[in-house]
């Protein structure tokens, strides 16, 4: 016998998932504050928009156009496959293995503390054991040479097809924050939507189970991947929006360092002062089935952030601006008798 739905429940059931959408923490309330934010950021571009760009160029140079003579001689001196070469590979590598040495140093001998009281993963990689280390490393050297490097060579000649990636004009500081900002929506789609095809149970454990064994991760393992899943996932989400674009390489290398750099945070297992929080990705490693994009807009779209947004790491999923360790700050709660 099939129980009869009284007309109040159907009206208490659309009551509560309303509430749910548009109450604190909802899709809707966070629809709204997007909206605010991205509102926000494009009001004051447009109304002091010169004035930030003339006080960087103050900080930046003597005058506006310091670093159009900069790169008018770089652009004299060398040739175009030379330029892209040092503005996609060797400025990125630095800015990738410069960070990650130090990190390293950090990981394998437990020290300095001032950097270790920051470990989320209390109890994980303290000191980080050396066979799996080296292990990690050399996958991620072999990723480096013989997938990414293959792939900025391919996106040379893609961009060259279109235009000229290395002109003798340095874009507008305007132009390069919206290419950016442009980058950056690019990458969480591709990423968001490309690791969860990899997390589905027939692939998985033939290509995206090699990242997962690290569950408490550190900086270098960000590219700790198969092959397959480093050139879809890692790769082309981050390289597909300045080829869309024709962008200048002074954008695209400034582009790819900080792409670098922000998957070497998220992963570096540390939630240190005045830096991005690495609690959203961390959990990710810890949990598996929480928390796939890069800014996280996805994840509450797709309610892949709901077991993340109910535990103490996501109330430690801010930026610390003080010295003292959120694990101290915002404790764990106590387990039963304890």
């Amino acid at each position: 016998m099939t129980a009869k739905t009284k007309p109040s429940d159907t009206r208490g059931s659309a009551a509560a998932v309303s509430s749910r959408q548009d109450g604190p923490g909802g899709l809707w309330d966070s629809v709204k504050k997007a909206a605010f934010v991205i509102g926000s950021g494009i009001f004051f571009l447009a109304a002091f928009g010169n004035s930030l760009t003339w006080h960087l160029q103050k900080v930046w140079g003597a005058s506006g156009d310091f670093w159009q003579n900069l790169w008018t001689k770089l652009y004299l001196k060398f040739e175009g496959h030379a330029l892209f070469c040092f503005g996609t590979v060797l400025i990125p590598s630095l800015a990738f293995w410069g960070l990650n040495a130090l990190l390293l140093l950090v990981d394998t001998t437990g020290k300095p503390y001032f950097i270790t009281r920051y470990r989320i993963q209390v109890d994980k990689n303290n000191p980080v054991d050396p066979a799996k280390l080296r292990h990690a490393v050399r996958s991620v050297l072999f990723n480096w040479v013989f997938v990414s490097g293959p792939m900025v060579v391919a996106c040379y000649y893609l961009m060259n097809w279109r235009g000229n990636p290395c002109g003798p004009e340095l874009p507008t500081f305007h132009w390069a924050l919206m290419e950016l900002a442009f980058f950056s929506i690019l990458e969480e789609v591709m990423f968001y939507y490309s690791h969860r095809l990899f997390h589905h149970s027939s692939l998985y454990k033939h290509y995206h189970k090699q990242h997962h064994e690290w569950t408490a991760p550190i900086g270098v393992v960000a590219i700790y991947a198969h092959p397959l899943e480093h050139m879809i996932s890692n790769m082309l989400p981050v390289v597909a929006g300045p080829v869309i674009l024709g962008s200048h390489i002074t954008t695209t290398s400034v582009w790819y360092c900080l792409a670098l750099i922000s998957t070497t945070i998220s992963h570096c297992g540390y939630h240190l002062p005045f830096l991005p929080s690495p609690e959203f990705h961390d959990f990710h490693h810890l949990k598996f089935n929480q928390c796939f994009g890069v800014l996280g807009v996805l994840d509450r779209l797709h309610s892949t952030d709901t077991k993340f947004r109910q535990t103490k790491q996501c109330e430690r999923h801010i930026l610390l601006t003080n010295f003292t360790p959120l694990n101290e700050s915002i404790p764990d709660t106590p387990k039963k008798g304890q």
